[in-house]
C-alpha cells in the first residue's frame, strides 16, 4: 500500500462524513498546534503581566489556566469539525449559555477587562499615589479584579479596576513625584505688603521636608473683606508627606509673621451707635 492509499484509507463514517487516516492525522496535528500555541501565548502573557506589576501569583495562575482551556476548546472544536462532526447546534447552544453567563457576571467581566487595560497601559502601577474620590491612597497591589490601596490613615481599601479606568483619577506620581503644598494667610490692610512678602518667603524656605530643588512661591491671592490674602506654597518630593509638611508650613508662617510684628487679620464687625430723637440709641452694623 503506497502512502497516498494509506492516508486515504477509510476508517469509519461520522455524521455521514468518511473519516480517513489523513483526517485523523490533521485532527491530531490541530490539537498539538493548539497546545504549542497555548504554551507560547501563556509564556508571553505571564512575562507581560509580571513586568506590568502584577504580583498576585493566584491571579496569574488563573489567567494561565483560562487561556490554556480556551486554546484547548478551540483546538478540539477544529479537530472535531475536521473529522466531520457538525458542531453548529452545539455552538448555538453554547453561545446562548455564554450570553446568559456574561449578563450574570457583567461586573466581574468589566473589572477583569479593566485590570488588563491597567496592566497594559501602565498608567497606574504599584506604589503610585492616587487621589480617588477626594481621598489620597497609595497603590499596594494590583489584581485582575481589584486594586488594593492604603490610605493616609493606614487603612487598606479595595478599589474595583473599573473605577480606576472609567472615573477621573489623579495619579500624583505618574510623571514625577513633585507636589505643591499651599497655605493661605490674611494680613491686615495696614501691613506693608512688601515686608509681608519677604517674611513669608523666608518662613517658607525654612520648612523641613520641603523640596530643595524648587523655591517656595508667595503670591498675593486676593483683597478680602477683612484682610489681604497671600497664597504661600512649597514643593514636596513625596505627596504622601503633604499633611506633615502643610502643618510645618502653617507653623512657619505663624511664627514668621508674629516675630516680624505683622498681624494676621481676622473678620471684624464695626458697630455704630446712632441716637434718635427720643434719645434712645440703636446699633447699626
Amino acid at each position: 500500500m503506497n502512502p497516498r492509499d494509506f492516508l486515504n484509507f477509510h476508517l469509519f463514517t461520522l455524521s455521514g462524513t468518511p473519516v480517513t487516516v489523513a483526517t485523523v492525522a490533521i485532527a491530531m496535528a490541530t490539537l498539538v498546534a493548539a497546545l504549542v500555541l497555548s504554551k507560547i501565548v501563556r509564556g508571553v502573557m505571564v512575562r507581560t503581566l509580571t513586568r506590568g506589576g502584577l504580583k498576585d501569583a493566584g491571579a496569574i495562575a488563573t489567567l494561565d489556566r483560562l487561556v490554556h482551556y480556551g486554546f484547548l476548546l478551540v483546538g478540539f472544536g477544529v479537530a472535531l469539525t475536521t473529522l466531520g462532526l457538525d458542531l453548529s447546534a452545539l455552538f448555538a447552544t453554547g453561545a446562548v449559555a455564554a450570553v446568559a453567563v456574561a449578563f450574570a457576571i457583567q461586573n466581574i467581566l468589566q473589572n477583569f477587562v479593566s485590570g488588563l487595560i491597567l496592566l497594559a497601559e501602565r498608567t497606574i502601577t504599584p506604589l503610585d499615589i492616587l487621589e480617588v474620590d477626594g481621598q489620597m491612597v497609595r497603590v499596594e497591589r494590583m489584581g485582575i479584579r481589584a486594586t488594593i490601596a492604603r490610605t493616609l490613615d493606614d487603612e487598606e481599601i479595595i478599589l474595583p479596576n473599573s473605577l480606576l479606568v472609567q472615573s477621573s483619577v489623579k495619579n500624583l506620581t505618574l510623571a514625577d513625584s513633585y507636589f505643591r503644598v499651599r497655605v493661605k494667610v490674611g494680613v491686615a490692610y495696614a501691613t506693608d505688603l512688601d515686608d509681608a512678602h519677604r517674611v513669608l518667603i523666608a518662613s517658607a524656605a525654612k520648612v523641613v521636608g520641603a523640596s530643595a530643588d524648587r523655591e517656595p512661591v508667595v503670591q498675593l491671592w486676593q483683597f478680602g473683606d477683612s484682610s489681604v490674602v497671600f497664597d504661600v506654597s512649597v514643593w514636596v518630593d513625596d505627596p504622601w508627606i503633604l499633611s506633615s509638611v502643610r502643618s510645618r508650613l502653617h507653623f512657619a508662617v505663624w511664627h514668621g509673621l508674629k516675630d516680624a510684628g505683622i498681624t494676621i487679620a481676622f473678620p471684624q464687625l464695626d458697630v455704630h451707635v446712632v441716637s434718635n430723637e427720643a434719645g434712645l440709641g440703636r446699633a447699626e452694623g
